[in-house]
C-alpha cells in the first residue's frame, strides 16, 4: 500500500508540475499581450514569431499551406505556434519539478525567441518591440518557480538536495503544500486571463481611430468613371463565378497575421529615389482631391494553382499612378529614366517590386482608395493600395502602402524575389471550369459547362472545351468588358452516361493559346489546362 501511495503521489505531482508549466507559459503570453498594448500589437510574441516564421518559410512550403488551408493558413500557423509553446511549457514544468531553478529559468527561452522575432521583423521599431516577450517570460519564470515550490515543500527524502535542486529519485513519503498550490495556481490563472483580456481589449481599441476614419470617408465621384459592364458580360448559368466578386468573398493572400488598421487622417505616402526630381508626400485627403479614375480590373495571385480560387474581379477607384510619378519627375526607362523598379513598402514592412515601364505604359495602374463602391476594406489595404492590371499581386498589389522608392532591379530585391520568385512576371493566360464541379454527377442530356478565363491587359479571344479525348469545341463567350477583366464562357454539352473528363483552354487577345504544359506556381505562376472529372447518371 505504501508503494502504491508513493507512486500515486509522484504521478500527481508530475501532472501538477506539467500544469504549472502550462500556467507559466499562459502567464507569459498574457503579460506579453498586455505589454504589447503599450508598445504596439505587432510586438505580441505570437504575432512576432508567426511573422518571422512566414518570413523564413520556403516558397514551396508557403504554396503547400495556401493549397491545403487557403485563407486559413495564418490561423493554422498561429495554432501551431501555440501548440508548440504548450508542449515546451509542459516539458519545462516537468524539468522544474526535478531541477527547480533550471526549469524556471528555461521559461526565459520564451522571451529570447519572442524578442529575437519581434526586433528582426521588417516593420520593427527597434529594441522596444522585444519588451512584451521579455517581460512576459520573466513573469512566467517567477510564477513557475513559485508553483514548483508548492510541490516541493517540506518532505523527507532518501537522497540529498543541493542549492534547492533535486538530485535524487522520487522521494518517499513526500509532503507538499496542496492548499498553497491550488490557491497560487488559481490566482495565477485568473490574473493571467484578466491580463490577456485587458491586453486584447487595449490592442483592439488602438484601431478604433482607423475604423472611425474609414467610416467618415465619402468617395468622390470619379473624374473618369468606368464604362458600364455590358449586359452580355454576365453568363446566366448556375454555379459560375459572379462577374463582380463581392468584397467579403474576394480572395486574400498576404503575410499579415494581424490586419493593419491605419488611420486615414494620419496616413502619408512618400515617393522618392532614383530619377525623382522632387520628392512627393501625399495625404489621404490629397488623393481624394485629385482627379480619380474608376476601372474594372481582375486581380490574380501568383500562388493560384490551375483551376484555383485566387482570382477575383472588382471595380476600383483611385489616382492614376503614372500621373503621380510624372509629377515627381520620373521617366520610364524607355524615355531615359534612371529607375526601372518601384519598391512599394507596406506599413507591416512588406516590400513589392513593380516595373516602372509597366506602370507608365498607359495601362490603368492606380493607387486605389475604393473597391466596389466603398472605401477599401481593411483586409484589402485601407486606406490605400496599388492595383496594376496585367501583373500578379506579389509584384504590384501592395496593400497598406506608405512608401514608394524608385530604384533598379540590379540594386534591390524585394521580399518575394529574395525567396526565389521571378522579378517581372506578367499574368499567364488561364481558364477555369466552375461548373460542373469535380466528381459531380450531372444527369444525362444537356449539361451547361461554364467558367471564367483571364489574361489581364491582353484580353480573352477564344475559349475551347474538350470532352475526354475528343476534338476541341468553341465555347460561347460572354461579351468582353475590357482587356483587364476576366471573361465568362459557357458550353452546352450533350452528356452521355458514364465517366467523362472535361478540359478547357483559352486563347488570349494576342492569339497565344494557353499552354498545356503543367507547371507549379513557383517562380512565375502556374500553367496548364484545367480539367474536371464527372460521372453522368
Amino acid at each position: 500500500m505504501t508503494t502504491v501511495r508513493i507512486t500515486r503521489n509522484a504521478l500527481t505531482r508530475s501532472t501538477l508540475a506539467a500544469l504549472s508549466g502550462l500556467l507559466a507559459g499562459f502567464a507569459s503570453l498574457a503579460v506579453a499581450e498586455l505589454v504589447s498594448a503599450a508598445v504596439r500589437s505587432e510586438a505580441s510574441p505570437v504575432t512576432a514569431v508567426g511573422g518571422a516564421a512566414i518570413d523564413r518559410t520556403p516558397a514551396g512550403v508557403k504554396d503547400w499551406a495556401i493549397r491545403n488551408f487557403g485563407e486559413d493558413d495564418k490561423l493554422v500557423l498561429q495554432l501551431g505556434i501555440v501548440a508548440t509553446l504548450a508542449l515546451f511549457a509542459l516539458a519545462v514544468g516537468l524539468l522544474a519539478l526535478r531541477y527547480r531553478r533550471t526549469g524556471s529559468a528555461a521559461v526565459l527561452v520564451f522571451g529570447v525567441v519572442g524578442t529575437s522575432a519581434a526586433v528582426s521583423r521588417p516593420d520593427s521599431t527597434g529594441l522596444v518591440d522585444g519588451l512584451p516577450s521579455l517581460l512576459g517570460s520573466v513573469v512566467g519564470a517567477v510564477l513557475l518557480y513559485v508553483l514548483i515550490g508548492r510541490l516541493t515543500g517540506p518532505h523527507r527524502t532518501t537522497g540529498r538536495e543541493r542549492d534547492g535542486e533535486r538530485t535524487d529519485e522520487p522521494e518517499h513519503e513526500a509532503g507538499w503544500d496542496r492548499r498553497g498550490f491550488v490557491i497560487a495556481a488559481t490566482a495565477a490563472a485568473a490574473a493571467s486571463t484578466a491580463a490577456g483580456a485587458l491586453g486584447r481589449t487595449l490592442n483592439s481599441r488602438s484601431g478604433r481611430n482607423a475604423v472611425a476614419s474609414r467610416e467618415a470617408v465619402t468617395l468622390p465621384a470619379p473624374a473618369s468613371p468606368a464604362r458600364p459592364i455590358p449586359a452580355g458580360a454576365r453568363v446566366r448559368v448556375r454555379g459560375i463565378s459572379p462577374f463582380t466578386t463581392p468584397n467579403d468573398t474576394f480572395y486574400r493572400v498576404d503575410t499579415a497575421l494581424v490586419i493593419p488598421k491605419v488611420d486615414a487622417d494620419s496616413w502619408r505616402l512618400r515617393i522618392h529615389g532614383k530619377g525623382v526630381r522632387r520628392d512627393l508626400e501625399v495625404t489621404y485627403r490629397d488623393l481624394l482631391e485629385r482627379p480619380l479614375i474608376e476601372r474594372e480590373i481582375t486581380l490574380t495571385c501568383v500562388s493560384n494553382e490551375v483551376g484555383g480560387p485566387y482570382v477575383g474581379h472588382a471595380r476600383w477607384i483611385g489616382v492614376r499612378l503614372a500621373d503621380l510619378l510624372k509629377e515627381a519627375g520620373v521617366k520610364p526607362p524607355s524615355r531615359g529614366g534612371e529607375a526601372d523598379q518601384i519598391i512599394s513598402r507596406s506599413v507591416d514592412g512588406m516590400t513589392l517590386g513593380t516595373p516602372v515601364e509597366d506602370v507608365m505604359d498607359g495601362r490603368d495602374a492606380m493607387l486605389a482608395v475604393g473597391m466596389n463602391g466603398e472605401p477599401l476594406p481593411f483586409v484589402h489595404g485601407f486606406p490605400v493600395r496599388m492595383v496594376v492590371p496585367g501583373l500578379y499581386g506579389y509584384v504590384s498589389a501592395c496593400k497598406w502602402i506608405e512608401d514608394m522608392e524608385l530604384t533598379t532591379f540590379d540594386d534591390y530585391d524585394p521580399y518575394w524575389v529574395k525567396r526565389k520568385w521571378a522579378r517581372r512576371p506578367p499574368i499567364k493566360t488561364q481558364s477555369r471550369i466552375d461548373t460542373p464541379k469535380p466528381f459531380g454527377r450531372p444527369e444525362a442530356g444537356t449539361v451547361m459547362v461554364a467558367g471564367v478565363a483571364w489574361a489581364q491587359h491582353r484580353g480573352i479571344e477564344k475559349v475551347e472545351i474538350r470532352v475526354d479525348d475528343g476534338p476541341w469545341r468553341p465555347a460561347q463567350l460572354a461579351e468582353q468588358s475590357t482587356v483587364d477583366t476576366w471573361r465568362q464562357w459557357s458550353y452546352p454539352w450533350q452528356a452521355a452516361p458514364g465517366g467523362h473528363t472535361l478540359t478547357v483552354r483559352a486563347t488570349d487577345g494576342t492569339g497565344e493559346v494557353q499552354t498545356e504544359k503543367r507547371t507549379g506556381t513557383v517562380p512565375d505562376g502556374a500553367s496548364g489546362w484545367h480539367s474536371v472529372v464527372v460521372t453522368v447518371d
